[in-house]
């Protein structure tokens, strides 16, 4: 048995599949599901865990959303296992506890676990105030974090008010001891954010990204979200056609096949180390449509993960090869870094030599060619520039 059982409750397969009859190659064959009482999956030699969490008290205007793990699930444990060798477990449901904040330490305390065993775990939510319970995973990892969300909004709140689903990375950004380093939002919409917000995400260097300009070219996603530790998907960020399982789902919004994408990228980056999908509510569902979506973007994660190349630079690696780039009238210098293995670009921000260790982590910060090039035409790229105010 392991420390964190007693947080969760059995599955009930046949409650989920109906009379459906699994194939041999199926994921809800092949991995490991916590179906009896007494048979905890054996945590060795897994890679992932998916944990169900049945909580949406913090979500007055979408009740209905802890139901959606066992939906999620009826589509995903039929997804056929692929090329790769599968080493997942599902660890069943962690119920709404008496209160919130008991539902948001049994995740928390799930997490920790998990990732000191180095096993990804895959929250299906709930709510997306459930992330702040994600992010309380790493409080003692001793480490800071970069967070990603793909959403619409920032979800940013009033600080003064209790967390719901719409306030949760108000309380991530001001919590105390801070481990936040970055926080990084994909897709927002201009029209649904408050002005005031987008001038204090600029005031704080995190970066933010409309969905017209990630829309416009996808592949520049993947230096985004190759920098998360934690990422955070609110099923709200993609158009209601293609994912009408919310109240507040939008009529624009990235398509299915953008979300899956992203979520390729997201199991290729070798340091995300827990991902959450949130919001999907199945009162709204159409034929379990955002069901079926979030399931085939947990395949693409798995997909990705096993082609994770393990290629974060080392700066006198071989299999890399460095770019010296002089900017301004010699003023800033920065080091490229592109991998042989797989393309993908890294750039070094100078470190200060006052600050002490806790943010070394951060000065090599994936890039793009993109990025490259507009430095070697004398032009910082933003990125960089944000991570450098960060850290000055």
């Amino acid at each position: 048995m392991s420390d964190i059982s007693h947080f969760f409750t059995p599955i009930q397969k046949e409650q989920i599949l109906g009379p459906y009859e699994l194939k041999e190659t199926q994921l809800g064959q092949v991995m490991s599901i916590y179906e009896e009482a007494d048979e905890f999956p054996d945590l060795e030699n897994v890679d992932m865990a998916v944990i169900g969490v049945i909580e949406d008290r913090q979500a007055p205007e979408n009740k209905g959303s802890a139901n959606a793990p066992n939906e999620v699930r009826s589509f995903l444990y039929k997804l056929y296992s692929g090329g790769f060798n599968v080493r997942m477990v599902d660890l069943g449901n962690i119920q709404a506890g008496h209160t919130t904040e008991d539902t948001y330490f049994a995740l928390r305390s799930s997490i920790d676990f998990l990732i000191r065993k180095n096993i990804v775990p895959i929250i299906l939510g709930g709510s997306q105030d459930l992330t702040y319970a994600q992010f309380l995973g790493y409080k003692d990892l001793e480490q800071t974090i970069n967070v990603v969300a793909v959403d619409s909004v920032f979800d940013l709140g009033n600080p003064d008010e209790e967390i719901t689903n719409y306030s949760y990375l108000g309380k991530i950004i001001l919590h105390q001891p801070n481990y936040l380093f970055n926080y990084s939002n994909i897709g927002y919409q201009t029209y649904l954010v408050n002005q005031s917000s987008l001038e204090m995400m600029n005031k704080l260097y995190f970066d933010v990204y409309r969905l017209g300009q990630v829309r416009d070219k996808i592949e520049e996603a993947e230096p985004i979200i190759r920098q998360a530790d934690l990422l955070s998907f609110d099923m709200t960020a993609i158009k209601h056609s293609d994912a009408p399982a919310n109240p507040h789902a939008s009529p624009n919004g990235f398509y299915a096949e953008e979300a899956c994408q992203m979520m390729r990228y997201a199991g290729m980056n070798d340091k995300l180390s827990s991902l959450g999908i949130y919001e999907i509510n199945p009162e709204f569902d159409v034929n379990g449509k955002t069901a079926h979506l979030a399931a085939q973007m947990i395949w693409c994660f798995m997909d990705g993960y096993y082609q994770r190349k393990h290629d974060f630079p080392g700066r006198t690696n071989p299999d890399y090869v460095r770019f010296h780039v002089v900017l301004q009238d010699e003023k800033y210098e920065i080091n490229f870094y592109k991998s042989k293995k797989s393309d993908r670009w890294w750039m070094e921000i100078p470190y200060p030599p006052h600050q002490n260790a806790k943010f070394e982590r951060h000065t090599l910060i994936p890039c793009s060619y993109k990025d490259y090039t507009l430095a070697t035409n004398n032009e910082i790229p933003d990125r960089w520039w944000q991570t450098y105010q960060k850290l000055s």
